[in-house]
Order: C-alpha cells, then structure tokens, then sequence
C-alpha cells in the first residue's frame, strides 16, 4: 500500500488487476456454481454460493459476516456482512443476488455450457455473467481494489446478498423490516439490470412496478362444432379479444384511466430529456406504439405500460372446427411511481362491469406484485453519484428516473428508508434469463474503474458535492472547484 495513493492511482490499479485476469478468474468460480433458484434441487447449492464462495471473500476484506436464515419458510438464506470504520463516516448499503434462472442447458449455442465461463469476441458467456454474479463481483472488487491502496474504505459498508431474486425475491421485504437496524445506512448503491447503451454508464434510480393479472371466460363445458352452430353460441375467445381491447387499443394506449399514472414530474422529465433507448443490433423502435405525445425515453422511463403475455382459446397446436369454451390470458401492468397495484383490480372489474363483460373473470397473477419506486433525479446522492462516474469517464451518465424493469427496490427506499443508485454494468442485448447470457469486457471493466472511483470518494469527501467535473477528479476537488 502506497501512502500517498490516489484516486488516479487505485482506479489504474483496478484496470491492471482485471487486464491480469483477476476479475475473469473471480467470475469463473462463481458461474460453476449452478445456483437456479427456480430448481427445488439447488437449494442446498444456493446456501454453498454463500458460505463457501461470496463469505471467504468478504473475510479477506475484514467483513464479519452472517448466514440469515429466510423468514419465509423453505426459501433461499440471504447473506449480511458489514465493514464499519467510523460511525461518523457514510455508511452504504450494497445489495446484490446470487441466484440465476434456469440454465438451459442444451439450448446454448456453440457448445457452450451455462456454468462454464467461456470467453470470444469480447464476450464472457455464461449464467449469471450478466446478473447478477458478474454485477456483484465487480462491486466487490473495487472495495478491494480501494482497501488495496488506502488500507481502509474510509466509509462503513454493508452488504445483502440474496438468493432468491429470481423467484420474486420471496421474504426480502420481511426481512428488511425485521432486520431494519442492522440494514440502517444513509444510501443504497448496487448494480443489476443494464445500462441504456453498452456505450454509456448509466444510474437509474428505482424501477417500474409490475403486476399481473389473469382475464378468464368460461361459457359452457366442452367445444361445439362450428358449423352447426356458429351464430348461435358466444365464443369465448371473441369476447375475450374484445374486453383486452376495451383496456389497451392497437396502439398499445391504456384506455384506463385508473391504469394510467399521474403526469409526469417535471424533473423526470428533464432527467430524460437527452435519453434515447435502444441498443445496436437490437429490435427496432416503433415509433407510432403507446401514449401518444410522449417521447420513446418517457414511454419506457415515466409511463405505465399494459402488455399481453399470453392468450390462449381453443387448441392452438391443433385447431378444430369448432367454438371453444373457454378462453383465457395473462397480461401485465408494468408501472411507475404513484400507482398503487392494490387498485388495479378493482378499477380493471369496474371498466369491465361497465362494458358489458361481466363475464369475464379477473383477479391478481400468481406473480408477486413488485412496487414502483423513484428518486428525484435532483437529490443530492443522485448529484454525487453522476460527479462521481464523469470524473471517471470524462461524460455524464445517463440518469433513468427508474429503470423499465422490475426490481426490490421497494425493500430498500420503502421499508429501509434509503434514497437508491443503481448503477449497472450490463447491457440490454446480454441475452439475460436466455441462452447465451454474457456479460460485455468492455463493460466490466468500465464498471470496475467507475466502482473504484466511486467507492474511493466515499472514503474522501463529503458526499454531496454538485455536478461538475474533469476527467479523474476526486469528488473532494468537485467540492471545492
């Protein structure tokens, strides 16, 4: 450890440790670990990710860590281990999971496995690279990388590493509130999700809610030919069509009103204004689908969002000449802060009531509800944040009121009380939850150097000070330029 080590110099130290291998090394050992949360096999799999790989690592950072054992019974331990320096210094929360989806295994392409790593073309392949192994062990990395240099953080840390996230994060909540002491820390920053372009680094500051919700016709028992009686008998699948159409037009527009959210905060808004979704090579935008009058950015970032899952009537692998009874679907209310998902079915039941579709059945998904949460982009830690990744990568990074996926945020910024800076280090063409998830190097890397910069001006500054930055400059200089 250098005495007189920088900022400039642990974020070079970091680049050097990951261009030796050593963060590809980290991430091979924890890919081989096939944690599917969703196989009832792996539970005993999940328990060993913890205490035999992510523990040992903590300890070489001078964390004390704990197993706590989930408040729901039969579901994943979750993993607390905490670092505090000084009581008068910040204290983070770092929240990452351990568990994947299911690995697919004969679906990889190239004879790839899920649970090796395997590297080509700047690629990293393998489950969990993208989330959430390869986003938590790069944030553990950087704590390293700073220890490395300075010997202390020079902040108190906490980590919660579940293993559940993948199954709706079953007793987090629970936990958070029952744990609420020993969780207290003044921010949340953790890594999942991906950034708006593999190009440009990217914080977003909570998430969509999303809820789903079944629509049932059931007419009659048994199919009747068509011939004989079409004209006379209701279709299932007909009405069903109609009454997904009287909540949603062809155009994707919530027909709602109790659906739709509040206006759109004007810091929201401004938030957005230079934000421009979409990835190279991935699908192409349609400019003319959702609420009219808001931007691509507003649609996806600042607005609600009702999407048909699934639609089945009949039987569509061998259709018959015939008028079915019954027919069903599954749709979902992806949301932003201001909703309120205990509503949804009520409100659903009254514009259907009101329509004519009495017969249609509705009632909440078997998904659990995850909550919309957002900071205003003009907090204090938002600032601090944003100063911190530009004075790394010489740009501002993009700032997503929420991110357009669903995460528990509402864990940590409802039941902890925290203001929350995700910052993420995938991208959205990394084939999460499919064959073939990878996790981008020059992501990674870029990740580990912002990380390191971040975490190494926790430990120097107050850690409020305003925008404005030079390339590798502390935010302790942000303060006083």
């Amino acid at each position: 450890m250098a005495a007189t080590a920088t900022r400039a110099d642990a974020i070079a130290s970091a680049a050097h440790w990951f261009d030796a291998g050593g963060l590809l090394a980290d991430l091979k050992r924890r890919v081989v670990v096939p944690t599917e949360s969703q196989n009832p096999e792996r539970s005993e799999t999940l328990t060993r990710y913890l205490s035999e790989e992510i523990a040992p690592s903590l300890e070489r950072l001078g964390f004390r860590w704990t197993i706590w054992e989930n408040p729901i019974a039969d579901a994943p331990p979750m993993l607390f281990a905490e670092r505090i320096e000084d009581s008068t210094r910040p204290t983070v929360l770092v929240y990452g999971h351990g568990d994947v989806v299911l690995g697919y295994d004969d679906q990889w392409s190239n004879r790839r496995s899920p649970w090796e790593l395997s590297v080509s073309e700047g690629r990293w392949y393998g489950r969990g690279t993208a989330d959430n192994k390869g986003q938590h062990s790069i944030n553990l990395a950087a704590l390293a990388r700073v220890l490395e240099k300075r010997g202390s953080l020079g902040f108190n840390a906490k980590l919660l590493l579940e293993m559940g996230e993948e199954i709706g994060s079953p007793g987090l909540h629970a936990a958070c509130e029952h744990h609420a002491n020993a969780l207290a820390a003044d921010v949340l920053i953790a890594s999942d999700g991906p950034r708006l372009r593999s190009a440009r680094p990217t914080l977003f500051l909570g998430s969509r809610g999303a809820f789903n919700f079944e629509l049932d016709v059931r007419l009659r028992e048994g199919a009747h030919h068509s011939g004989n009686w079409g004209g006379l008998l209701a279709n299932p699948g007909t009405i069903l069509a109609a009454a997904i159409a009287s909540l949603v037009d062809a155009r994707g527009r919530i027909l709602v009103d109790a659906l739709r959210p509040p206006p759109i905060p004007p810091s929201v808004r401004r938030a957005l204004a230079d934000i421009a979704p979409g990835e190279p090579g991935g699908p192409s935008i349609d400019a003319d689908w959702g609420e009219p009058e808001l931007t691509p950015a507003e649609r996806v970032f600042g607005w609600n969002a009702l999407e048909v899952l699934a639609f089945r009537t009949g039987n569509p692998e061998r259709p018959a000449n015939a008028i079915p009874p019954r027919a069903s679907g599954l749709l979902q209310l992806r949301f932003v802060a201001g909703c309120d998902h205990r509503t949804f079915v009520p409100a659903i039941r009254g514009h259907l009531d009101a329509r004519g579709f009495a017969m249609v059945a509705v009632k909440q998904g078997a998904m659990q509800p995850m909550a919309a949460t957002r900071l205003d982009p003009d907090h204090p830690w938002v600032r601090w944040v944003s100063a911190s990744v530009a004075a790394t990568t010489g740009a501002a990074p993009a700032i997503l009121p929420n991110l357009g996926g669903s995460l528990p945020n509402d864990c940590f910024a409802e039941v902890l009380g925290l203001p929350t800076v995700w910052i993420p280090h995938s991208y959205p063409a990394c084939s999460q939850h499919a064959p073939d998830e990878h996790m981008l190097e020059a992501v990674a890397r870029e990740g580990l150097r912002i990380m390191t910069g971040l975490f190494w001006d926790l430990g120097v500054s107050e850690p409020l000070p305003p925008i404005g930055f030079h390339r590798d400059q502390s935010a302790a200089e942000m303060l006083r330029s």
